[in-house]
């Protein structure tokens, strides 16, 4: 099974996306002496993790080790993966974005990556029996994992000579820049790039055979040198650089535009729900989850950040909204109208919609009420898109008619 479509079905979601964090692709966070200890991705374990006293599975991407303004050149990459539930973080709520990978949490984010999860979960892809001299050590200490290489190894990510797995082994920056190359299936486009000059004064260090691959993950923009004109094959992974890896592939690999997945043109946020035109000219409204992360001029943002006309990448989980990218910020528009004061009271039209506002503010000692008729189509922010009265806001709008109500903290 090779194929060229990343899948982004829920179930792709539904057992890695729990609650702060927990682990999409840990595999090291236990002792390995302790056998007592089973690691998280114990079938056993899987079946309780990231569930709330209601039994519901819940997501997290807020991790407790990863501040925005030290890991920017990361951050947005971490996030996505989380959301789509390729690469998440740890049971306690932490990334741990400075510590090492393994070459088997790498091959498992991979298999993720091309939406593969389920077909590696399948049980007779977990009970394989893999040529491999190390096969036995990775089905005793993670047996979970077999079905990950055994799909891994269906799907080219293994080289034709490879004998071991070496699963423990860290992943350096030679050897996931030819795993994520091979996801892409560029494996023939390597191949013909073998006699390329590589532009490093350490390209000797980087074996003949894998020199097309680093000319199309350079060509590709998935990794780049160092500063001082080096490529060091032979560093290892972090976290967090294999975060930013996987991202520029996943953001370059076709997508099935699954139900998951939303882009398009937000329409406005109201009661919670956030209402999108899709290319297409369709429109899809989906709840927002109370936990939503908001990426706006690539900083964590408030749910009031977003506007009518933000062009946006909405990733869903159990049908609410979780994950929300403005990819491109709406215009701003030029309104004549623009108050501010508390909600004083607000009337409904047939259509049940808002019809009037009314605001009051102080002015000079004296309390003034102002009504204003409201567009059918307001755009609300803050407060989940929710009015009551007392609530501080701002209106905006033309000819003397409210389009956008602002709720202030």
């Amino acid at each position: 099974m090779k194929p060229m479509l990343k899948k982004t079905a829920a179930a792709t979601l539904a057992l890695t996306m729990l609650v702060g964090g927990t682990t999409g692709v840990m595999v090291s966070a236990h002792d390995s002496d302790n056998k007592k200890q089973s690691s998280s991705h114990d079938k056993k374990d899987d079946k309780n993790k990231g569930k709330n006293n209601n039994g519901k599975i819940t997501i997290n991407l807020n991790f407790r080790d990863l501040d925005q303004k030290e890991w920017k050149w990361a951050y947005d990459h971490i996030i996505r993966l989380a959301a789509q539930g390729v690469f998440n973080g740890y049971e306690d709520g932490s990334f741990k974005p400075k510590n090492n990978i393994t070459r088997i949490e790498a091959l498992v984010a991979a298999v993720r990556l091309l939406g593969l999860k389920d077909e590696a979960e399948k049980p007779e892809n977990m009970n394989a029996k893999l040529n491999f001299k190390d096969f036995d050590q990775l089905k005793k200490k993670y047996g979970w994992a077999v079905g990950y290489v055994t799909v891994a190894l269906e799907n080219d990510l293994f080289s034709e000579n490879d004998t071991m797995i070496q699963a423990e082994k860290p992943a350096n920056r030679l050897w996931a820049s030819v795993l994520l190359v091979k996801a892409m299936k560029l494996e023939a486009e390597a191949k013909k790039k073998m006699d390329t000059v590589l532009p490093f004064r350490d390209a000797k260090e980087i074996p003949a055979g894998s020199v097309g691959y680093i000319a199309v993950a350079l060509e590709k923009n998935l990794i780049t040198g160092y500063n001082d004109n080096t490529f060091q094959p032979n560093r290892p992974v972090t976290r967090a650089e294999l975060a930013a890896l996987l991202d520029r592939v996943d953001q370059q690999l076709p997508s099935d535009q699954s139900a998951q997945a939303i882009t398009g043109t937000i329409q406005g946020i109201a009661g919670g729900n956030l209402t999108i035109k899709k290319g297409d000219n369709s429109t899809v409204t989906v709840p927002v989850d109370a936990n939503v992360f908001i990426f706006r001029n690539n900083v964590k943002s408030p749910v009031s950040s977003l506007q009518a006309g933000d062009e946006a990448f909405v990733r869903t989980f159990q049908g609410k909204a979780v994950f929300i990218e403005v990819t491109k910020n709406a215009a701003t528009p030029a309104y004549t109208l623009t108050d501010f004061g508390k909600v004083g009271s607000f009337t409904f039209s047939a259509q049940g919609k808002i019809a009037t506002i009314s605001i009051s503010k102080e002015v000079n000692g004296t309390l003034q009420t102002t009504i204003y008729n409201v567009d059918a189509n307001v755009t609300i922010s803050g407060n989940s898109g929710v009015l009551s009265p007392n609530l501080n806001i701002v209106v905006k709008g033309n000819n003397n008619v409210v389009q956008v109500i602002e709720i202030q903290a």
